[in-house]
């Protein structure tokens, strides 16, 4: 495996021994798996072999490669003098040697990464609310991944002792946090704490009905239209994607789903091979609550899909559909990913809106069905709506519409 990337006996006896030399193999091969190019792949055992001789150097095995010592080997190549720590090996070691530690902890040759709370008690109140949300409220981890950061603070506000919290601190939390971290975040604040706190009254961890102390932030949903696109731009968008390339012919069958389908970026995230049926034409989704749904898989999206599986989609030891087109080729892991991407997309197609992001075209899925006479109620459905309330916001957009039943203001006569 070495002999593909090195010809030097003297640079592969280097590799093969010393501390690196039982691991350096199969890392290669781990690298290669993850479709890092040649000269990548060069790079990475490079620096995992100078972190290693560096280890040595402080009496180090490869053992004792945790991430403070990985920051101290990172601190130190500025200031090695070696020949190969010039220009862009700089900036590269980090990568390499993070990989390294992650590849020597997968295989069980150093222990586990330490979560980053130090508390063992946080830790396992944040592990026990965590299970308990996937089981009774299949709330998926993006969702839960936003609350940590809350938690936490909450916990270290309160000195990490539920049993003490009381409506005082509760209320006293939330403008703390506001101060920290910006007063837009404000909603998403109380959300995460009232869920908590429902979870603590649960378990008994907390004073019954505490929830209750949380302040209501002040919503106005129907005060704004919903964000969408024209028509003509949204097809734009999806002309951008060439389908003639691996990378084209992924943007444009996800992009058709969720300009026509109105998935959201995270069904699209988490979309496996075994819930497209083929057979009898239709994608099973689990949305928001883990719903699952049926949607009918038309010809259009079908096809995208069918020819990204056929000229596009790596060749990995995964179930998803989607794949990164960049090393290290594996699912996308959030729906940031699915956002860049159709911000790409617009980028390229000249479209110039202030509306970014996956959701735009969702709504805008949403507003063409409205205009082509389809009902509320069945919009709802392809947008897996628990409300006809939260449906009924796109009965806004049509102007036109909205013009036959509108009446003319009180004392005023009518145009």
């Amino acid at each position: 495996m070495l002999t593909d990337y090195f010809s030097s006996p003297r640079t592969l006896k280097r590799l093969r021994s010393g501390p690196i030399g039982p691991f350096v193999e199969g890392f290669a091969e781990e690298l290669k798996k993850a479709g890092y190019s040649r000269i990548t792949i060069r790079a990475h055992l490079g620096a995992s072999s100078h972190l290693c001789q560096w280890a040595n150097t402080k009496n180090l095995a490869v053992a004792d490669l945790n991430a403070a010592v990985g920051a101290r080997f990172v601190q130190h190549i500025p200031h090695c003098r070696c020949r190969p720590c010039q220009g862009k090996y700089i900036h590269s070691a980090r990568a390499g040697e993070e990989l390294f530690r992650t590849y020597l902890c997968e295989i069980g040759a150093i222990p586990p990464r330490n979560p980053i709370n130090p508390e063992k008690t946080e830790i396992e109140l944040m592990d026990a609310f965590r299970n308990w949300m996937k089981q009774n409220r299949g709330v998926t981890e993006r969702t839960l991944d936003t609350y940590r950061p809350i938690i936490t603070s909450l916990l270290e506000f309160t000195a990490g002792d539920p049993s003490r919290m009381d409506s005082h601190s509760v209320r006293a939390f939330v403008p703390h946090y506001a101060e920290l971290r910006g007063r837009t975040s404000v909603r998403g604040v109380t959300t995460a704490l009232r869920t908590f706190l429902r979870y603590l009254i649960a378990e008994g961890k907390c004073r019954v009905d505490l929830d209750a102390a949380v302040p209501v932030v002040a919503v106005w949903r129907s005060a704004t239209l919903p964000r969408y696109l024209p028509a003509p731009d949204v097809e734009r968008i999806i002309a951008a994607c060439d389908p003639s390339t691996p990378t084209g012919s992924r943007d444009r069958a996800i992009i058709l789903l969720l300009a026509r389908l109105g998935l959201r970026g995270d069904d699209v995230v988490r979309l496996e091979c075994c819930d497209i049926d083929w057979q009898k034409a239709n994608i099973r989704v689990s949305g928001k609550g883990r719903r699952e749904t049926l949607l009918p898989l038309t010809q259009e999206v079908g096809d995208a899909i069918l020819a990204y599986f056929q000229r596009g989609r790596p060749a990995v030891d995964s179930d998803r559909v989607f794949i990164r087109a960049i090393a290290p080729l594996r699912p996308f892991l959030n729906t940031g990913l699915v956002s860049r991407l159709v911000a790409r997309a617009m980028q390229r197609a000249g479209v110039i809106t202030p509306f970014r992001g996956a959701h735009v075209l969702r709504h805008s899925a949403a507003t063409q069905m409205l205009r082509g006479g389809i009902s509320l109620e069945d919009i709802g459905a392809v947008l897996r709506h628990r409300s006809i309330e939260t449906t009924a916001q796109y009965a806004k957009v049509d102007v036109e519409l909205l013009k036959l039943i509108a009446q003319p203001w009180p004392e005023v006569r009518s145009c």
